[in-house]
C-alpha cells in the first residue's frame, strides 16, 4: 500500500505529557537490559579471541536478518510469502535477538506507521527526545503489552502466539548453546557482544533515522535514508524509501542503496523458500505518485503552522475593531443620501443643473491579507521534497488556515 491510511492522532492530553511518558517508564523493565550490557564487560576477565569476534560478527548478521527479514518486513508488512514452517524459522530466529516477542514487536510497529512522528507515535524522537525514542519506550507500562487486534492475521497461529508468550525463550536456549560450544568467552563476546550491537542497531532506525538523512520522499514524517545505517543494519537504513512503500520487500530502491536483507530474501526465493516479494511501482521511486489524502492532510497540517494564525487574527480583529460598526456605516449612508436628495430637490425646482457629485460610501479600512497562494507554495517548495500533489497540499494549507483564522475570530467575538 503505497499511502497507507493514518487515523488522527490523540490529543496530548489524552497521550500525557512528556513528564508522564519519563514518569512511565519501569525500572524492572530496564534492568535485565542493563544486566546485559555490564555483561559485555565481563570480556576482561575472559579474555577476547578472534573466534569469539567472528562469532558475535556471524550471530549479529543473522539476528540482524531475523529483524530486518522476518520481525520488519515479513510479520509487520507482509513484504512477501513464505511457508509456515519457515515463517516459525524467521520468528524463532528474530526472538533470539531479545527483542521481546514477534507479536508485540509487529503490533507496535504497525502502530508506529499509523501514527509516525505524531504525539501518538511509540518512538518518535520529534515527540519524545532521542532516549526515549531509542530505547525508553520498551520499558514503559503502556507499551508492555502486546495488542493482538492489531496483528490478527499472526494472532491466529498457535506457534507464534507460544513464541511470544515466552518472548525470551529463544534468546535464552542460543545462550546456553553458545556457552555449550564456544565457553565463557564465547558467551560474552560472541553472545552479549552481538546482543547489545543488535539492540542499538534496531534501536538507531527508530530514533536516527527520523533526524538524520535526506528525504527524497513526502511521506507526511520525518523519516531519512542514510547510507550508513543501511551498511550497519543491512539494508533498514533507507528509511525514508520504506516509509514512501512500505509493503516493499526491498527498502533500497535504486541499484545503488546496498540492502543485505533483500539479497537474501532474493536468494531464498530462487531455491522456493520466499516468493511474492512485493517491489515498489516505478511511479513511486520516480517520486511521481501521487501523494494519498492522509499524507496530503498530514503535509498541509505542517505547512499551515509555519504561519502564525493568532497574529494573522489579531490584525484582522485590531482591523475590525477600528472600523465603523453597520449601524455607524448605514446611518452615514442614510445621512449623505438624504443630503443629495434635497440638493437634487432644489436643483429641479430653480432648473439649474450644475455638477451632480453623488455620495460617496463611508471608506472602510483596508483588511490585511491572508497568506496568498504563491506565499505558501513559496514555503512548501523549501519545505517539502517536490511531489505531483504540491497543488493539493497549498490549497488545503490554505483552507486550513482561513478555518483557524475564523475560529480564532469566533472565540474573541464571543
Amino acid at each position: 500500500m503505497t499511502n497507507p491510511a493514518r487515523d488522527t492522532a490523540p490529543t496530548q492530553s489524552a497521550q500525557g505529557t512528556a513528564k508522564d511518558y519519563l514518569d512511565d517508564i519501569q525500572a524492572a523493565g530496564a534492568i535485565p537490559f542493563i544486566i546485559v550490557h555490564l555483561v559485555c564487560l565481563a570480556a576482561i576477565w575472559t579474555g577476547v579471541y578472534w573466534q569469539d569476534v567472528a562469532l558475535a560478527v556471524g550471530l549479529y548478521g543473522l539476528r540482524m536478518f531475523g529483524i530486518t527479514g522476518g520481525y520488519h518486513r515479513y510479520f509487520s508488512h507482509r513484504a512477501y510469502k513464505t511457508s509456515r514452517w519457515f515463517q516459525f524459522v524467521l520468528a524463532f530466529i528474530a526472538q533470539t535477538s531479545a527483542q521481546r516477542g514477534i507479536l508485540w514487536w509487529a503490533a507496535k510497529h504497525r502502530h508506529h506507521h499509523r501514527y509516525s512522528d505524531t504525539p501518538a507515535d511509540v518512538h518518535s524522537p520529534l515527540q519524545r527526545g532521542f532516549w526515549y525514542a531509542h530505547m525508553g519506550w520498551i520499558f514503559t507500562a503502556r507499551h508492555d503489552k502486546t495488542e493482538l487486534t492489531a496483528v490478527p492475521d499472526l494472532a491466529k497461529f498457535p506457534e507464534l502466539r507460544f513464541l511470544d508468550r515466552f518472548h525470551y525463550l529463544p534468546a535464552f536456549l542460543l545462550a546456553v548453546g553458545v556457552w555449550a560450544v564456544a565457553g565463557w568467552s564465547g558467551l560474552v563476546v560472541g553472545f552479549f557482544w552481538s546482543t547489545v550491537a543488535t539492540y542499538h542497531g534496531t534501536f538507531c532506525i527508530n530514533s536516527l533515522a527520523h533526524v538524520y538523512g535526506r528525504r527524497r520522499y513526502l511521506t507526511g514524517d520525518d523519516s531519512r535514508n542514510n547510507w550508513w545505517f543501511a551498511l550497519l543494519t543491512m539494508g533498514e537504513g533507507w528509511h525514508n524509501n520504506h516509509h514512501a512503500y512500505q509493503s516493499a520487500a526491498c527498502q533500497g530502491f535504486r541499484w545503488w542503496e546496498v540492502d543485505t536483507t533483500y539479497y537474501i530474501l532474493k536468494a531464498l526465493s530462487w531455491v522456493g523458500i520466499t516468493w511474492d516479494l512485493h517491489r515498489p511501482p516505478v511511479a513511486v521511486v520516480r517520486g511521481e505518485q501521487r501523494l494519498g489524502k492522509a499524507i496530503i492532510e498530514k503535509a498541509a497540517g505542517q505547512l499551515a503552522a509555519t504561519f502564525h494564525v493568532e497574529q494573522i487574527a489579531a490584525r484582522l480583529q485590531a482591523t475590525l475593531a477600528d472600523s465603523p460598526s453597520l449601524a455607524d456605516v448605514k446611518a452615514e449612508l442614510q445621512h449623505k443620501l438624504q443630503t443629495a436628495r434635497a440638493q437634487a430637490e432644489a436643483m429641479l425646482a430653480s432648473l439649474h443643473m450644475p455638477d451632480l457629485h453623488m455620495p460617496s460610501l463611508p471608506s472602510m479600512p483596508t483588511m490585511p491579507p491572508l497568506p496568498t497562494r504563491e506565499d505558501l507554495r513559496e514555503r512548501a517548495a523549501a519545505m517539502f521534497v517536490r511531489t505531483p500533489s504540491m497543488d493539493d497540499i497549498v490549497d488545503r494549507a490554505r483552507q486550513m488556515l482561513i478555518e483557524a483564522v475564523c475560529a480564532r475570530l469566533a472565540v474573541s467575538a464571543a
